[in-house]
């Protein structure tokens, strides 16, 4: 699923693509309700049936959330 600069996924605006590979594409979007840039990962459709894809899918979007929630860590 490719996304346009300018088009909305949601509540999110896409500014630009980031790259894409084997699980999908990510992309630079505008979180317009806390006004605030973000990433968003769309995974591949191809994959999106399959129950392994989809639970490391899930987990690395809970590991990314909590990587995002630790900004004060002085990396």
């Amino acid at each position: 699923m490719a996304l346009a600069p300018g088009s909305f996924f949601g509540a999110y605006e896409i500014l630009s693509p980031l790259g894409a590979g084997g699980m999908g594409e990510a992309y630079r979007a505008r979180d317009r309700k806390l006004e605030r840039d973000v990433a968003i990962k769309v995974m591949a459709g191809s994959l999106a049936q399959d129950p392994a894809a989809l639970a490391r899918f899930q987990r690395e979007a809970k590991v990314i959330t909590t990587l995002s929630l630790r900004k004060d860590q002085p990396w």
